[in-house]
């Protein structure tokens, strides 16, 4: 018989699952389903049930590609717009106090993912540093991240930042509920990787999200993705063209059409941009001047963030992952060439990447140009205001150097969840490279948790200042540096993402 353990939350009771040391509630509503006349609005509450909710079992991810939401090698999550949910892991044991929660934001470009992922429970998380972990869905791709609000009529209106709002609403709903799961909702750190990671830097910069968070944690993230409100008009008109209605009939088109129906013109419209303009992501969320004033560099830049305490790195070799599975970054020469398309700009940063045209050096650019360089636009701005802590991560498992990949996007998560003795740690290190693992797991969750508690990594990471530049090299051995590749980062200086308009 299934243990199973009951939690009033403010909605309604949800039964979790009790196992031998932490319990888990899976896919709880934190809005109302946003489907019908809720399609492309702001998230809306919950309505209230009466009885016992079984929160035992995951529901829908967000629509995208179904392979997008695979959760096992032959596993995948059913897709639907019923997807406004989330999931919580506590420890057992009997607390001292209100325990610290971390709630974790999932990557996948804004397009693809979910927080099914067994990785995403925290369990191991939970347990060694005495923390609830809470994991969210959020609307993707044509559902949460184009802005249709220009075809809004009197009878339908469109909201902006739609994935950004889903991402409020769940720290609401850890405001109002977490602390019947033992949580302390006055301690709430987020963090998230890739697309996650650009999520904890918007939610930074976003004013309905003060004081529903503490402190965040990005990993890896593009910072200076987002999209001007012109540039979002541009191509949400392109997606609606995809769908083959013409303006006019647009708003009943975008809330009558099949979703997977929709969910094809946006894959097609993004695919258009991705090989006319390299480097450029359009579906991210919007400068609207209003839900989010501002693009995060910019915030962080003139201190209109909230000054909350930020741990913000990426991956030495964050671009070979691309190179074989997600054709997405300016990975070739002849795509950087492209992107940087003014000669002394071009010459500048070919000559800081001395292999250069050589494929692994154009990896290694298209890496560092996508993730490493708007992230010490961030670095530079908010540690004027607040403390920051900076890293890269450069282990990788001898397999891994093997075969090319090196420490790639989204390796970290493997350490941060404390993954080196599970199946996929153990195949990763079965060439060697298991001690290693197992000590920057240690590097990482003893920082990670000790942010988590206090607001600071432990003392021997110092704080970022445009001074010193001090980042933690996560490595076995770990080592702390001095502005490391500082001619790359002079040569990355003033170059910007390209634009739709």
């Amino acid at each position: 018989m299934v243990a199973t353990t009951d939690i009033k939350t403010a909605d309604g009771i949800v039964r979790g699952h009790r196992g031998r040391r932490v319990s888990r509630w899976r896919s709880i509503p934190y809005a109302a389903a946003p489907v019908g006349e809720l399609r492309f609005r702001a998230p809306q509450p919950v309505q209230p049930w009466s009885g016992v909710r079984d929160a035992t079992e995951f529901g829908f991810a967000a629509m995208q590609h179904r392979s997008g939401a695979r959760i096992g090698p032959r596993r995948q999550q059913p897709t639907g717009e019923d997807c406004l949910t989330l999931n919580v892991t506590a420890p057992n044991d009997l607390a001292g106090g209100p325990r610290p929660v971390m709630v974790f934001i999932h990557g996948g470009g804004y397009v693809i993912g979910t927080s099914a992922l067994g990785l995403y429970s925290g369990a191991r998380l939970a347990v060694r540093g005495d923390v609830v972990v809470v994991s969210i869905n959020y609307r993707l791709g044509a559902f949460g991240y184009v802005d249709f609000s220009e075809f809004s009529t009197a009878a339908h209106r469109f909201d902006s930042n739609l994935g950004l709002r889903d991402q409020v609403a769940a720290l609401e709903w850890v405001r109002r509920n977490i602390s019947a799961f033992g949580g302390d909702p006055g301690n709430v750190t987020i963090f998230g990787e890739s697309a996650g990671a650009h999520a904890v830097l918007s939610l930074l910069c976003t004013p309905a999200a003060a004081g529903l968070f503490h402190r965040g944690i990005s990993q890896s993230p593009p910072a200076d993705w987002g999209t001007s409100a012109a540039a979002a008009k541009v191509f949400a008109e392109r997606c609606v063209k995809r769908l083959g209605v013409v303006s006019g009939e647009a708003a009943q088109a975008l809330l009558t059409a099949r979703p997977n129906d929709i969910r094809r013109a946006v894959d097609r419209a993004v695919g258009e941009v991705l090989r006319g303009q390299p480097g450029l992501f359009p579906v991210a969320p919007v400068v609207d001047g209003d839900f989010l004033p501002l693009s995060p560099v910019d915030a962080f830049a003139n201190g209109t963030a909230h000054p909350l305490p930020l741990i913000i790195g990426t991956n030495r070799d964050e671009g070979t992952l691309f190179t074989r599975f997600d054709d997405t970054l300016p990975t070739t020469p002849e795509r950087m060439r492209t992107l940087l398309r003014d000669p002394a700009t071009q010459d500048r940063v070919i000559k800081a990447y001395s292999g250069f045209p050589r494929a692994k050096e154009a990896v290694r650019m298209g890496g560092d140009f996508t993730f490493w360089r708007p992230s010490v636009r961030v670095m530079e701005g908010h540690s004027r205001f607040a403390p920051t802590y900076a890293y890269r991560y450069d282990f990788a498992p001898r397999a891994l150097h093997l075969s090319g990949f090196g420490a790639t996007h989204a390796t970290d998560l493997l350490p941060v969840f404390g993954a080196a003795d599970t199946a996929v740690g153990r195949a990763l290190t079965a060439a060697g490279g298991a001690r290693g693992l197992r000590s920057v797991t240690r590097q990482f969750q003893d920082n990670w948790l000790a942010f988590a508690r206090t607001g600071a990594p432990l003392p021997s990471w110092p704080a970022y200042t445009e001074a010193q530049r001090a980042t933690m090299i996560i490595d076995y051995p770990p080592r702390v540096e001095n502005d490391p590749e500082s001619a790359k980062r002079l040569a990355w200086e003033g170059v910007r993402l390209p634009s739709l308009v």
